[in-house]
């Protein structure tokens, strides 16, 4: 008898262990679909709902906080102070917002507030492609998300093409930036840094934002400004009076009263952004 109970037993237990691994197995993707679900759950909250009325990024753009920087599972995303000027010639200071996330090399833009709109669209496109040329990375692999928050009109784009190079970099390696430091300047494909203008107004404005240390494409460090004069001469009885243009070779340093610095190259600007 106690050995008929106890094949019985064991024939019990055999005929219950693959319910028991059907449970195991069926809590298992159970678990997983809800991990899943969450974290989708949290990209969009963090990337939609926590914006104010969708009209401020998530991150905090004061230049002050860590909140310039957010890292969580495979996303990145990061906010870069980026010089500009406005349609009155006045500098400012606007913020460029990257978001990197897995996907298949799609890209979107949601700049306002911003003219010349094709001349950003084709700067973000070199900048990619010069950001996946320094990191050596896939960006087929990566979805991006890039932002513009200015409080006013602001002219053109063009000058913008370093910096959103460096942000994307900075972004496909997870890394965060020094936020002592601005840069303009456009971007070639070899990832040298083209001219700009109005250099002084946009170093003031890196000047007033807090920055440190303001980066110039070369030869740029110095400006030449035309002060205009009268000069006269006479001619008998009258005196011909005639208004000249006077070039004289400013610092923009000493214009602006920030740290200037000329870099050739986004792979020399970078290593000043880097932390």
């Amino acid at each position: 008898m106690p050995n008929q109970k106890y094949k019985k037993a064991v024939k019990e237990s055999n005929t219950n262990m693959p319910v028991n691994k059907n449970r195991a197995l069926n809590f298992i993707v159970f678990f997983i679909v809800i991990l899943s679900l969450l974290n989708i759950f949290l990209f969009f909250y963090d990337t939609y709902l926590s914006r104010d009325g969708g009209n401020e990024p998530l991150l905090r753009l004061d230049g002050k906080s860590s909140n310039d920087f957010l890292s969580m599972g495979n996303i990145t995303m990061l906010a870069m102070k980026v010089p500009a000027v406005d349609d009155k010639g006045n500098g400012l200071s606007t913020y460029l917002v990257v978001e990197v996330m897995p996907g298949s090399g799609r890209t979107l833009v949601d700049i306002d507030n911003l003219l010349f709109w094709a001349d950003t669209q084709q700067n973000i496109r070199t900048a990619r492609r010069v950001a996946a040329n320094i990191t050596g990375m896939d960006i087929n692999k990566y979805d991006f998300v890039y932002s513009i928050y200015a409080n006013a009109t602001v002219i053109g784009g063009e000058s913008a093409g370093a910096a959103i190079a460096i942000a994307t970099i900075a972004a496909l390696e997870n890394r965060r930036l020094n936020e002592s430091v601005m840069i303009t300047g456009t971007v070639n494909h070899d990832g040298s840094i083209g001219p700009v203008g109005e250099i002084i107004a946009k170093a003031k404005a890196a000047k007033q934002s807090g920055s440190k240390l303001f980066l110039v494409p070369l030869l740029q460090s110095r400006d030449v400004v035309y002060e205009t004069s009268q000069h006269c001469e006479k001619f008998g009885s009258n005196d011909i009076c005639t208004i000249e243009q006077v070039p004289r070779k400013i610092s923009v340093t000493n214009q602006s009263g920030i740290e200037v610095l000329e870099v050739g190259s986004v792979q020399e600007a970078i290593k000043y952004f880097l932390t």
